[in-house]
């Protein structure tokens, strides 16, 4: 019982964080902030403790999260004010067709969620998602579901992101058969939650457009603009550093001059930095553009972005006090010693700690704390046991978790909306990707 007790505070909680936003209209990120506070004083944090959860949730939240969501949405808004976007949208529609994009957009989405951060994806991929959908004519939202899709499950199965590389050394999983089974477990998830899901969901061809700044169509005879390959290789140069980064730290020596270059162009904030840089030339002064026309374009990504910023930061303080808080460990405690199969226990274990924590890396790190023992005890195989944590970690999001709120605030989602579009992708990317890991066991 002592166990249940701080978890059914944090389910309190997020009830009043729902009444709050939804009922009493606050905003999120004043509601953000009151709940954390109230689920710090009934778990007994004192004030003392509670003002440094507060400095260090939305600190850590921002200094991980802010800057990659800013200069996403800089570089974003560069490649939609020159006709960029619009350009790499005409050659996509009319080499696929407009049967096929949701297709285009899958696949794009699954190698922008292998190879950069969900945020650095997030805030470059959907304005590109947006232009197609306006050249195709289409609701953007029947595009934007299977990009975040494929996005999101492949951030959470596949290294070299965070979650994945740590479940492969809690579990020492082979990284080869990791990427293998990983396509099996991807393929089929992306797709019932991202091309078979919007076909049931009605009502979501009529959502309002996104604030995205200046999305307007730009005339692409007004600017000088590159070919499309140039077009598509800028926004994915924060792709080419940091896997480019993860090849050399494989062969080239910890210190040398190659490792050095690699190791700090390929950190998310760099390597977004310099396709920003890089945008203001090509979209900017080499496209006719002034210094002070691409310096428009990027305040106006930033106070489209600002309010996202500050409700991501409040979450943060929200995550920071349920894990100072020892949640997560009193969840291991109460489901420790059940007599359930170890990938079923793994994956329901991280479900569990990510609507507490609110955060895919945390949980999946957690559990694997908690299950990896169980290897040689169940002779599991460690790669069926990684993915299975992995899905878990990708569940339905609560309101606590900075992907929930980047989803509400840059489409301007009601908190329904938000559970129906980017809640059932997520619950769906889990529950299919246990499914197939399960089936997989049978034959491995």
């Amino acid at each position: 019982m002592e166990h249940l007790l701080p978890v059914l505070w944090v389910i309190v909680a997020i009830a009043l964080l729902l009444f709050l936003t939804v009922k009493a209209k606050m905003h999120s990120m004043v509601a953000l902030l009151l709940i954390a506070i109230f689920v710090a004083f009934m778990e007994g944090m004192d004030t003392t403790t509670l003002i440094k959860t507060i400095t260090k949730g939305a600190g850590g939240t921002l200094g991980g999260v802010g800057l990659i969501v800013i200069l996403g949405a800089a570089l974003g808004q560069l490649m939609t004010d020159c006709g960029a976007s619009k350009k790499i949208a005409d050659t996509i529609v009319a080499h696929c067709g407009v049967r096929m994009l949701k297709w285009g957009v899958l696949a794009v989405g699954v190698i922008f969620g292998i190879s950069m951060f969900f945020e650095v994806a997030f805030m470059v991929v959907v304005p590109l998602v947006v232009s197609i959908a306006r050249e195709a004519k289409i609701p953007y939202m029947f595009l934007i579901i299977p990009a975040l899709a494929a996005i999101a499950q492949a951030h959470s199965l596949f290294p070299p992101q965070p979650g994945p590389v740590a479940l492969v050394d809690a579990f020492g999983a082979d990284s080869g058969m990791v990427y293998l089974l990983g396509l099996v477990v991807v393929i089929p998830s992306i797709v019932c939650a991202g091309i078979i899901l919007p076909k049931f969901l009605k009502g979501i061809d009529t959502y309002a457009a996104p604030k995205l700044g200046n999305i307007d169509e730009t005339s692409l005879g007004s600017f000088r603009l590159p070919p499309f390959l140039i077009c598509l290789l800028i926004p994915l140069l924060p792709a080419v550093f940091m896997i480019g980064h993860t090849v050399i730290a494989n062969f080239a020596a910890k210190g040398s001059l190659v490792y050095t270059v690699f190791e700090f162009l390929g950190s998310p904030n760099v390597s977004l930095l310099v396709a920003v840089l890089v945008a203001m030339y090509v979209f900017g002064v080499r496209a006719g553009r002034t210094i002070s026309e691409t310096s428009d374009s990027i305040t106006s990504a930033i106070k489209g972005i600002s309010t996202v910023v500050m409700i991501i930061g409040a979450g943060g303080v929200f995550k920071q006090v349920i894990v100072d808080a020892g949640v997560g460990e009193h969840i291991a405690a109460a489901v420790t010693g059940l007599s359930i199969s170890p990938l079923i226990l793994a994956f329901f274990i991280t479900v569990i700690i990510r609507w507490a924590t609110g955060q895919g890396a945390v949980s999946a790190i957690t559990a694997a704390g908690i299950v990896a023992p169980l290897i040689p005890v169940f002779n599991v195989n460690p790669t069926l046991l990684m993915l299975a944590t992995a899905a878990g970690s990708n569940t339905i999001t609560m309101p606590n978790d900075a992907a929930f709120w980047m989803m509400k605030e840059t489409f301007n989602l009601t908190i329904g909306q938000t559970f129906k579009t980017w809640g059932l992708l997520e619950l769906i990317n889990s529950v299919v990707g246990l499914g197939v890991v399960l089936i997989l066991s049978l034959f491995i």
